[in-house]
């Protein structure tokens, strides 16, 4: 299964990555959702971040794997796989930003969407 632009299902696939990431652990995970945003580049940004580099990886891949096993939904495109402090996983109307948190901190990419709708979601301690 494959994703199209302003496809229904980006919603479901949303929680379903939400959830993937929440139990490896991932940290602050925010959805941005973009939908209402005049020439938005897909329908929601996942962001959140990993506690150390091999943290990261294991998210972007664990997320991979699991969306694949479960959905039968792979990534159009995957960036910054070699270097563990940003990747970005695209899955067409769906693009899940996994950073370490220094680089979350300096990338704010949570402030570049002021006009968009973002829900925050923590691991239950």
């Amino acid at each position: 299964m494959t994703l199209t632009k302003k496809s229904k299902q980006s919603g479901d696939v949303v929680k379903i990555a939400r959830e993937i990431l929440l139990d490896k652990k991932a940290k602050n995970i925010a959805v941005i959702d973009l939908k209402n945003l005049e020439n938005s580049v897909c329908d929601y940004f996942i962001v959140t971040h990993g506690t150390s580099d091999r943290h990261v990886q294991g998210l972007a891949d664990n997320l991979v794997d699991d969306l694949k096993q479960q959905e039968n939904i792979s990534p159009w495109h995957i960036e910054g796989k070699n270097s563990s402090d940003w990747v970005l996983i695209d899955y067409a109307d769906v693009v899940v930003h996994i950073f370490r948190e220094e680089m979350r901190d300096f990338y704010k990419i949570e402030e570049l969407w002021a006009d968009a709708e973002i829900k925050y979601y923590q691991e239950e301690e």
